[in-house]
């Protein structure tokens, strides 16, 4: 029950400061409508698989822009403090739960903007947008575990870039086979495709609870 409290106590945490901190957000939120509003004076309504490859695109760099710094910001006192008062766990647990939910929001309002700038050629939309919901969760968790490897290391974009394109592309690979079965009613959605990629997002929780208490002793 403790742990359950240490986590509640770290996410609030995080989201009082980002409700007070207001600019990141927005300027998020700028970046988002900046570049959809691009694509649109640039192509106007694309063809589907068009469509759906920049959807993930501007979802990957939508995710280091909004997740990548809940590491980065923690200055070296906080981190102390943190230390004293919860532990590795509960303090990775908060972050992967604050910035899924983070993200989650950011995609579903990448997804209305662009079906209202770029149209919206997805025949099943209630499974698309689940697709939105888990990938937007995938690409979360992978950038927050990252971040956490990357705030410890003096080249922090470095770190991540060498880290995250081996793990980030194949997940955006997934992503996109089985975003591309939504744009077609007669096409059926690989749910072995889908399985293996709730098990990668497992599997990176399991990395993190397991890893970053050795990066918490730093």
């Amino acid at each position: 029950m403790s742990s359950f409290r240490h986590i509640y106590t770290l996410f609030k945490k995080d989201l009082l400061l980002e409700l007070r901190q207001q600019y990141s957000f927005y300027g998020i939120l700028l970046y988002i409508c900046a570049t959809v509003f691009v694509l649109y004076m640039a192509m106007q309504e694309p063809e589907a698989k068009v469509w759906n490859g920049l959807f993930w695109i501007i979802q990957l760099f939508i995710c280091i822009n909004a997740v990548a710094k809940s590491f980065l910001q923690e200055s070296r006192g906080r981190m102390l403090y943190f230390y004293s008062i919860a532990g590795p766990r509960d303090f990775v647990l908060a972050k992967l739960l604050f910035n899924s939910l983070l993200m989650v929001l950011m995609s579903l309002l990448s997804l209305i903007l662009f079906s209202l700038f770029l149209g919206n050629p997805v025949q099943k939309g209630p499974q698309f947008i689940g697709l939105v919901l888990l990938g937007g969760w995938s690409l979360s968790l992978v950038f927050t575990f990252l971040a956490a490897i990357a705030a410890k290391a003096q080249q922090n974009a470095a770190i991540m870039a060498i880290l995250g394109f081996p793990i980030i592309i194949p997940q955006l690979m997934l992503l996109m086979k089985l975003s591309n079965t939504v744009f077609n009613y007669s096409n059926s959605i690989p749910f072995v495709t889908l399985l293996l990629i709730i098990a990668l997002d497992f599997l990176v929780i399991l990395l993190s609870v397991i890893l970053f208490p050795f990066l918490w002793k730093d």
